[in-house]
């Protein structure tokens, strides 16, 4: 294990980088690589509580020593977003049954679009459909906070959602919200798409910001594609961003053919999942060797300190 980045950064990988079903007997098998390679938590797709035995899960994650978060969403017929009440009602109760899930899982984190339906969207998203949502999400981010866990929303790029594709649209989400805990989740795959300066967009939403998920263009591994990644880590962490750090990753073959159809990944950018974890970690020890804190760190060991 990297025991310098270990005790520096706290970093979530998402398993569905890995396997396409993460069921208990699959986690058993990946969780400890991911432990060992430096990771603190792993990520679950977005599962239905009521046919998911949250126990089992919770053990395989105990039994790993890996914490987990979890995920939620919106779907036809339950989106918070709608004009009819009855619908929101139903969106609001299944993020609801996500914060329940969260906490028999033993996770202190939800993540995901709780704010409407993803897919690519047909035409702008009305203003008072984004009021309605932050309303409710806002709602639930307390409740949830209240027991311990932190509720999250991802700000997507332009083909996945048109509700929220830029950090400035996520801080304004919160503040529709009248949320005291809601956070935002940022992703540089999204970020490379929808930000004209990544940098200043993080650092804009670094009072809210509790989040940071690393993600490539291609959505391979962190050592390949345009986005900086050391970079983005050594300016965030010199900004002073203390929060969780995320990796996300996608190949077809792993993640299969209904999340591949859903996010649209047709390629295989990569064929083994723990090593793409096992590169994020060292491209991400890359960039937090080059900032501030560090360098200090690394000084510090060398005198002994």
């Amino acid at each position: 294990m990297n025991l310098d980045l270990e005790l520096q950064l706290d970093i979530a990988f998402h398993v569905s980088a890995v396997v396409a079903d993460p069921t208990p007997e699959a986690l058993a098998a990946v969780l400890p690589r991911l432990r060992e390679a430096g990771y603190r938590r792993a990520v679950l797709p977005p599962l239905d509580p009521a046919a998911t035995d949250a126990a089992a899960l919770r053990r395989a994650f105990e039994e790993a020593d890996i914490a987990p978060i979890a995920m939620t969403g919106q779907a036809p017929g339950a989106d918070v977003s709608s004009a009819d009440e009855a619908e929101r009602r139903e969106g609001a109760a299944a993020l609801r049954a996500a914060v329940d899930f969260a906490a028999a899982l033993g996770a202190d984190q939800l993540n995901g679009v709780p704010y409407g339906l993803f897919g690519p969207p047909g035409a702008p998203t009305p203003r008072d459909a984004l009021e309605r949502a932050a309303r409710e999400v806002g709602a639930v981010a307390d409740e949830a906070s209240d027991r311990g866990i932190t509720m999250t929303f991802e700000v997507l790029n332009r083909y996945e959602t048109s509700a929220i594709n830029t950090a400035a649209q996520a801080l304004e989400f919160v503040e529709l919200s009248g949320s005291r805990s809601l956070g935002i989740h940022l992703d540089t795959y999204h970020m490379a798409i929808e930000e004209a300066d990544m940098a200043a967009a993080i650092r804009d939403a670094l009072p809210r910001l509790a989040y940071l998920e690393l993600g490539q263009s291609g959505r391979g591994l962190l050592s390949t594609g345009v986005v900086d990644i050391p970079k983005v880590v050594q300016q965030t962490l010199d900004e002073g961003y203390t929060g969780r750090w995320g990796v996300e990753a996608f190949s077809r073959p792993l993640v299969g053919d209904g999340a591949g159809d859903m996010l649209a990944i047709w390629r295989a950018p990569y064929d083994d999942g723990v090593e793409l974890a096992a590169d994020a970690v060292r491209v991400i020890r890359r960039g937090w060797a080059e900032s501030a804190a560090g360098r200090r760190a690394q000084r510090l060991a060398r005198s002994g300190a």
